[in-house]
This record gives structure tokens, sequence and C-alpha cells, in this order.
């Protein structure tokens, strides 16, 4: 499976890249948020890549982010979307709004987005609202440990500093 792809970029278009990569072209969908993150074609690119593998089709998306893969990731094991429509859904709205709007249950922010039905918008907030909350739980835990793992290193400095002298 390719997980990740890092050479040249030679074409990039709204929806799809094309990366040279030892001589290979490698054409990946990918959401507009990637597109607008592309450095200018001719220069040297990495993007994380999901390969989608069907029985007559292998296609490949590439994400600038691991957010991006990762709702991609989910939101193409929802029934009734396929990976064009998460694509859609992710060009629709930024990484951190679409999980904002899913973990609230706004899915008329999702209903916005070209493509997305109201069937699709409630399926969406149904199946994937309770793993999108765990998931900023979990970060607003890291985030936390992180600035009090800095307040006790700078604490520890202070408290070194004043025992030195």
């Amino acid at each position: 499976m390719i997980a990740r792809l890092k050479g040249r970029l030679l074409e990039k278009e709204p929806h799809q890249v094309l990366i040279d990569v030892g001589g290979v072209g490698y054409r990946a969908g990918i959401p507009l948020s990637t597109f607008y993150a592309l450095p200018p074609e001719g220069e040297e690119v990495t993007l994380r890549v999901h390969t989608h593998v069907r029985e007559d089709h292998l296609a490949l998306f590439g994400f600038y982010t691991r957010d991006e893969q990762d709702l991609f990731e989910k939101l193409i094991e929802i029934s009734g979307i396929g990976p064009r429509l998460a694509l859609a859904i992710l060009s629709g709205l930024p990484a951190g709004d679409l999980v904002t709007a899913i973990a609230d249950g706004d899915a008329a922010r999702l209903r916005a987005i070209p493509g997305v039905g109201p069937k699709t918008a409630d399926r969406v907030v149904l199946e994937l609202r309770d793993r999108v909350r765990r998931l900023q739980k979990a970060r607003e835990e890291q985030a936390d440990d992180a600035r009090g793992s800095g307040r006790s290193a700078g604490l520890a400095l202070l408290v070194g500093a004043r025992f030195a002298l």
C-alpha cells in the first residue's frame, strides 16, 4: 500500500496532483485545503496518501496533514460515502471546522457543502459525533499535559536558579 509520496510536483489542480517520484508519475486526488498548501509546480512536495483499492480500480488520495487523512478515512467508512464525496466534504470545510460541526451536531453546516444532502449530513453527524468528541477530548488533554509539562519545567528552572543563588 502506498502511504506517502515525496517527489517533484509536476502538476496541480484544485482536485488532483501529479507527483514525480523517481521517474514515476503518481496522480492523487486531493481536497482544496491540500491544494492551497502545495508549493509551486516543480518544487518538492510530501503528501500523506490513502490507497483506495477496488476490484477494478486503484486510486490514490493525498493529504497535507494527518487530520485531513484521518477525517477522510473516517468519512469513507460511512455507508454511502465514497472517496469523491469525502474529498468534497473536506473541500467544503477546513478539517477543524468539520470536526466542530460534527461534534456540535451541526448537520445544516454539512448540508451547505455541494453534493451533501440532508440524509448524508445526518448520517455523518450520527456516525462520527462520538468519535470526534473523543478525539477532541484527547487532543485537549494532550495540550493540557504539554502546557503542564512546560510549566513544570519552567518552575523547576526557576526553583533551581533560586537555590543556585
